[in-house]
């Protein structure tokens, strides 16, 4: 029973903090900081979120029903690779349609962010499995210290150790993978927001 319930918090910090759901959730902070008015900032946020995380994950919902897919995890490497294609179509997707309404450019740029995020977790994929999990958490930190100042991103260091444990607990990486998640989760957006 103790075995049971020390998996069920594992496997409930991988759900409520995983990848899409990070990125939405950053999603309506980051809008609302520059919208002209609330309504124009839940505009921006929901385009975001139905295009980069919902549509994506309905897909993956239905490649698990299909049984194309063993799971929402997606625990086997192989089985990212279609999942990571739409994702990037979604996302390139919403930069472009962001863009082209007005969106506050720290939407777009927000977008571009979860783009780039996405491309280099597909192609490390194709020959090793690292931690999505701890890379956007990670991520978000960096884009919290970003968008908001060095207190929001403090707030955030808790949960990447959370997500981290977690992974571990259910066995779904080792700890290098969960490391190096983490650590492109860190070098990727530093550099893009030094660039942008």
């Amino acid at each position: 029973m103790h075995n049971r319930a020390s998996y069920s918090w594992a496997r409930l910090v991988s759900d409520l903090l995983s990848p899409p759901v990070v990125w939405a959730a950053m999603a309506f902070p980051i809008a609302f900081r520059d919208a002209r008015s609330q309504q124009q900032a839940l505009t921006w946020a929901l385009m975001y979120g139905t295009l980069v995380c919902l549509m994506p994950m309905l897909y993956v919902g239905w490649m698990v029903r299909r049984g194309t897919i063993t799971d929402l995890h997606m625990q086997v490497r192989e089985q990212r690779i279609r999942p990571f294609l739409v994702s990037m179509g979604c996302t390139t997707i919403a930069w472009w349609v962001l863009r082209f309404l007005g969106a506050p450019p720290v939407v777009p740029l927000f977008a571009l962010f979860s783009l780039i995020q996405l491309m280099v977790m597909a192609a490390i994929t194709l020959v090793w499995q690292i931690s999505v999990h701890a890379m956007s958490i990670t991520g978000a930190m960096v884009a919290a210290f970003a968008f908001f100042g060095p207190l929001w991103a403090i707030l955030i260091i808790p949960l990447i150790v959370l997500v981290g444990a977690a992974r571990l607990k259910l066995q779904r990486h080792t700890l290098a993978q969960v490391i190096a998640g983490a650590a492109l989760g860190l070098m990727i957006p530093v550099l893009l927001f030094t660039l942008f």
